[in-house]
């Protein structure tokens, strides 16, 4: 069961998820850059590095077109993103060194809201049913866009995770590609009353299952996180 967003919408989650996670890092100073995030073994300026190679990537593999038809999809595209993998841990160090390179977070801030600006002035000029090649794969822009989405939006939870002050929640858009894709992944619509960002959390292991949350879900509690 695929239900998520196309052309238009994808673009639209897009431009909300990457801008509501825009918005707090412009916020952020060189103290908060130290505090933890919601991802192991990463401080908020290790995140922001992180996602600054998101949007990287976003705008290689919209400057990459492919031959079709796309073997991924916006849902099956997690299929290959599973917690505990040895490449998980691989980048956990890599990002960890790489921003510990820059001495003042002003830089990595001003850094990464200049290359995800980019990167959505790229998807706005990109033809959401064009093929495009990212990571062994082959998607539609709007598929891409859609999983750019819903990483911005998992992150952005991850980024507000242990901020003093409260901060921007993420775009209902992308929570809404968030929800999309994990119901996708589960086969069927969530049976637990969950929250989306609760869902988020919960669906890529950031929240461990409650006894009563596991006796919803049946046989389904064994399959998550869904992705991590």
């Amino acid at each position: 069961m695929y239900t998520g967003e196309t052309g238009p919408g994808a673009l639209s989650a897009l431009k909300s998820a990457y801008g509501a996670f825009a918005g707090v890092v412009s916020s952020l100073g060189e103290e908060e850059s130290w505090l933890p995030s919601g991802c192991v073994g990463w401080a908020v300026r290790d995140l922001v590095l992180h996602c600054v190679t998101d949007a990287q990537r976003a705008l290689v593999a919209l400057h990459t077109p492919a031959d079709g038809p796309a073997d991924r999809d916006g849902v099956t595209y997690w299929a290959d993103w599973r917690p505990g993998a040895a490449d998980a841990a691989n980048e956990r160090r890599y990002i960890r060194v790489g921003a510990s390179m820059f001495l003042e977070f002003e830089q990595l801030r001003e850094l990464y809201l200049a290359t995800a600006a980019a990167a959505v002035t790229a998807a706005e000029r990109s033809d959401p049913q064009q093929f495009v090649g990212t990571q062994g794969h082959v998607l539609t822009v709007g598929d891409l866009m859609e999983t750019l989405a819903v990483e911005a939006t998992i992150h952005h939870l991850d980024l507000v995770a242990h901020l003093p002050a409260p901060a921007s929640r993420p775009a209902a858009a992308g929570l809404g590609c968030v929800r999309g894709t994990l119901d996708g992944l589960l086969g069927r619509p969530v049976p637990v009353n969950w929250s989306d960002e609760h869902y988020a959390l919960a669906a890529t292991g950031r929240l461990p299952l409650t006894a009563a949350e596991k006796h919803r879900l049946g046989t389904d509690a064994d399959r998550f996180p869904l992705f991590g």
